[in-house]
């Protein structure tokens, strides 16, 4: 059975993820606040944190990053916050995800299901020097570990499966979010500029492809 950390400090939103989400199979630990979930974070590892922005001790965007810091676990943020900016901001600080209040259980469910789907599985992808490792979550390029957040990692895991394919903006965004999102978004924009970047301090140079009004491909490469 999957393990969902629930740090929310509102108990009727809590006692009715709890059931929902028990009822769709899976075991649901609540924390009531930022430093308590911290600590159950570290005594009890999870599957995937479902995070409330509005915390009464820490802000939930700090808890965030303090979760990223140590580990690649998923993160869900429930927001209250509807702006763009305020989404890219939680989105290039750790988190894997966002759902805005009010939602359905149900939408929370799917985005669940399409964070842990991104954690299974057991191939191994080559492309020139490049070795994306899907279960472990790592990247090899040339023998050497890139060090990428988990959303660049889906990114590349995307763009590896189907070598020279120009995937469009919206592919990425059901890929990597499970839906498209607003159209004056610009978060693809962010991790493929983050990736590209890291990319090429690895010394893997050429390999990400823009196509300007279409989308973003790799390049098949022979391994240098």
């Amino acid at each position: 059975m999957k393990q969902i950390l629930l740090i929310e400090d509102d108990p009727e939103i809590a006692r009715l993820l709890q059931l929902e989400l028990g009822e769709a199979g899976f075991n649901v630990d609540w924390a009531n606040g930022g430093m308590a979930g911290l600590v159950r974070l570290r005594e009890a590892p999870p599957d995937l944190v479902i995070l409330d922005l509005g915390l009464p001790d820490l802000d939930g965007a700090e808890v965030a990053r303090r979760i990223r810091s140590s580990t690649e676990v998923p993160i869900i943020v429930l927001t209250a916050a509807d702006s763009v900016e305020r989404k890219v901001s939680l989105l290039s600080g750790g988190a894997d995800d966002y759902i805005v209040k009010p939602f359905h259980p149900a939408e929370l469910l799917a985005r669940i299901q399409v964070q842990l789907r991104h954690r299974e599985g057991g191939e191994q992808i080559r492309v020139g020097g490049l070795e994306v490792h899907l279960a472990k979550r790592q990247v090899n390029y040339d023998g050497h570990e890139m060090r990428l957040s988990p959303k660049e990692f889906e990114l590349l895991s995307l763009l590896c499966t189907r070598p020279g394919k120009v995937f469009s903006r919206v592919e990425i965004e059901e890929h990597l979010w499970g839906r498209p999102l607003e159209r004056d978004s610009n978060v693809v924009d962010v991790h493929v500029a983050n990736l590209r970047s890291k990319l090429r301090e690895a010394g893997a140079y050429g390999y990400l492809r823009t196509v300007r009004g279409v989308g973003y491909a790799l390049r098949q490469r022979d391994k240098e």
